[in-house]
């Protein structure tokens, strides 16, 4: 379980901590319940799934004949929609390039940034094949194209409760089709500015999030949101996705992982480590299980801070968004080299960082000698500052502690702000993977990782 009892560690100081606040989820489950569901992909390219013959949803009634059928419907251009490759066979609707929108079939759309689709096979009521591959209009034997729901537009905002942003250039956001091909297909291209993404609520089809392939800084949107090849480490075999969505309370969860199919045994791409990294804050506070995010500066290939391992044995986090509050999601470039693995990193170069676990039921900080016990095998140490915060939502009195500490590589001074309280037992260090700049300080018995 995740609790926000936790604070990690941050680069500011400790009088400008926010309190933190608590939500309990359980990360697995949530992964499992919106984010890991077996997908019914199809990309036989081609193949076009063709509807049940009767459908019926109460606003229309649409039979149909078990015929061959030769007519297409053409995208509806003029109606704010987001052509997806119009020169191909698909002309623009949301499904591989050499699909086209023939007649018995559903085909889907792509919303613009932000926004979710409100158009489906309303028969279609469950993540089940090949029913969630429904998605958008119903392309007519005349050609003409049908809403399933004749009431509602074709797209609207999101729960506009997660952003992203790239201080690394341009960055692809490709989201999956679904209902549909579950290829990533829909484009949303996240630049230096706040870019709001597609957040679906409950009321989105059967329940499902949102999926994202992210995609290297530089690579476009023309050339990441397509099904690619092992000739890139992009699209399909982007080293990270993400996913989003909010449930009937509120909860937005949002979660970055690593992708399951750069790490196949016969990728080409899983021993190398990307020089771009992501990483998701909280401005306003409200969130729980942060740190969440990927550093190639200090994590290696398949490793993420907070992680839980999900399918294919591909790492992953999720965070708790507090209703009213939000996420964004930061594409950064890493110093990291290409081909570079954790092992092979030089310990005495790297900035070692700490983090803590806060015990709901400690009223005072840990003695300086615990504190130095702790930090003593750190021979760059310059210095401890304390602060002393009262939580008074949990009545607990936690200390922020700035810990100083020189940079060998860099011939300079980084100071953390982390949190810290009194354990049963003096604070013990751990080393991940036996290696020293990454590490974590058990307080009673559990663990926080960076």
């Amino acid at each position: 379980m995740v609790a926000i009892k936790s604070l990690s560690m941050m680069a500011v100081t400790a009088a400008s901590v926010a309190t933190a606040t608590t939500l309990d989820f359980d990360p697995v489950k949530i992964n499992e319940m919106y984010f890991e569901r077996p997908k019914h992909h199809d990309h036989s390219h081609g193949a076009n799934i063709t509807a049940p013959t009767t459908h019926n949803s109460g606003n229309y009634t649409s039979p149909h004949k078990h015929t061959k059928r030769t007519t297409t419907c053409a995208f509806p251009s003029d109606d704010g929609l987001v052509s997806v490759t119009p020169g191909s066979s698909n002309g623009g609707w949301a499904m591989s390039p050499d699909q086209s929108c023939t007649a018995g079939s559903w085909c889907p759309y792509a919303c613009p940034p932000g926004q979710v689709s409100l158009q489906w096979d309303p028969s279609a009521t469950s993540y089940t094949y090949p029913q969630s591959q429904y998605g958008g209009l119903y392309c007519n034997d005349d050609g003409t194209v049908s809403k399933g729901f004749s009431d509602k537009a074709y797209c609207q905002d999101g729960t506009g409760t997660v952003s992203a942003q790239s201080s690394a250039g341009n960055v692809a956001f490709c989201q999956t089709v679904l209902p549909g091909n579950e290829a990533m297909l829909i484009p949303t291209e996240v630049g230096s500015g706040s870019t709001t993404l597609a957040v679906p609520g409950p009321s989105y089809w059967a329940g499902t999030a949102a999926h994202y392939y992210v995609n290297p800084p530089g690579v476009s949107t023309s050339d990441g949101c397509v099904w690619g090849s092992t000739a890139n480490p992009y699209g399909n075999w982007s080293p990270y996705v993400a996913g989003a969505n909010t449930d009937s309370s509120g909860t937005t969860y949002v979660k970055l992982g690593w992708n399951p199919v750069y790490l196949q045994s016969d990728s080409p791409f899983k021993s190398t480590l990307p020089n771009w990294g992501l990483n998701i804050t909280c401005p306003d506070g409200g969130c729980s299980g942060l740190p969440c995010g990927i550093d190639p500066s200090v994590d290696g290939v398949n490793e993420i801070s907070s992680s839980s391992t999900g399918a294919g044995g591909a790492t992953f986090c999720v965070v708790g968004v507090q209703s009213g509050k939000s996420a964004n999601i930061e594409v950064f470039s890493s110093s990291s080299s290409s081909k570079a693995k954790r092992d092979d990193v030089d310990d005495t170069k790297k900035t070692t960082t700490i983090t803590s676990t806060v015990a709901t039921t400690a009223t005072t900080a840990p003695s300086a000698g615990s504190e130095k016990d702790f930090l003593g095998d750190l021979e760059s140490l310059v210095s401890i500052e304390t602060v002393p915060v009262t939580e008074t939502e949990t009545e607990t009195t936690v200390v922020y502690k700035t810990v100083t500490f020189s940079d060998t590589a860099a011939a300079s001074q980084t100071s953390f702000a982390y949190v810290t309280t009194t354990a049963s037992a003096a604070p013990t260090l751990k080393h991940k993977h036996g290696h020293h700049h990454s590490r974590s300080l058990v307080v009673n018995g559990t663990d926080s990782t960076d």
